[in-house]
């Protein structure tokens, strides 16, 4: 019996997540090959990798791992060949990010750095790699995971939220310049959700509010899968429709 999760306009064709060794990209990953979709998936953690493609290989998808640091740009370049050579992506899910936040006194640059090379940089490197393909197929989505701090701004989030700013306006301009092509352009934009992000914290002042804090309750908080539902829903409707963003919050808070 086919199962009622597969999806004719997703069937078959191939997904590259990055970051999806937990958390959103995990998830995404999980719920595309519910819905038939092949799978290139990257972040650095191999093993991690290596497990999730065991259980997804066994629901029946194709899935081929890309090991890979988003922000090295000539890794990112060969992982663009590569797939190629393979036929291209259909989907692009630019997941890969990290959260370092804190006071802009404190003047911690590396991780300012860090933020900028994973969550700017990286994105383009992402997008670089599949975009002249999929214009020269006149066909594809690339889905950019931003954050509700591409909105509006947080006390010790200052680079953090520069960063999800710019990867919004990113995705706004190439929605404008992919339309011609026939290729779709989403950004997501999640509230607080319960993955590892805050694990990437170094200031221990500030790493121990959010947890105590605003990841004290992890039941009040979205869910990976809420996410990948609704990166599902984007990437499924028909060709005509474009969703542009999606901004989705925890019902239980202000931001």
């Amino acid at each position: 019996m086919t199962s009622p999760l597969l999806n004719k306009t997703l069937l078959g064709k191939k997904a590259w997540i990055t970051g999806a060794s937990s958390g959103i990209g995990e998830a995404t990953a999980r719920r595309l090959a519910a819905a038939g979709m092949n799978l290139v998936l990257s972040a650095r953690r191999v093993d991690r990798l290596e497990a999730l493609a065991t259980e997804l290989k066994a629901t029946g998808v194709e899935v081929v791992l890309e090991p890979v640091d988003v922000s090295d740009r000539a890794a990112m370049a060969a992982v663009g060949e590569r797939l190629a050579a393979q036929g291209g992506v259909d989907l692009l899910v630019n997941n890969a990010g990290t959260m370092p936040i804190s006071p802009i006194l404190s003047g911690r640059v590396d991780e300012w750095e860090q933020m900028i090379d994973v969550n700017i940089k990286g994105v383009l490197y992402a997008i670089h790699a599949v975009y002249s393909g999929m214009v020269e197929r006149k066909q594809g989505h690339i889905v950019n995971i931003s954050s509700v701090a591409a909105r509006i701004t947080f006390q010790s989030a200052g680079v953090y939220a520069g960063t999800k700013h710019a990867v919004r306006a990113i995705s706004d301009t190439l929605r404008k310049e992919a339309i011609r092509y026939g290729v779709r352009v989403t950004d997501i934009q999640p509230g607080s959700v319960a993955t590892e992000l805050p694990d990437s914290i170094k200031h221990d002042k500030i790493r121990n509010a959010v947890k105590d804090n605003l990841y004290a309750d992890p039941s009040l908080l979205l869910q990976p899968e809420d996410i990948a539902e609704a990166i599902f829903y984007a990437v499924s409707q028909p060709a005509h429709v474009d969703v542009s963003e999606l901004l989705i919050r925890p019902q239980s808070m202000e931001d």
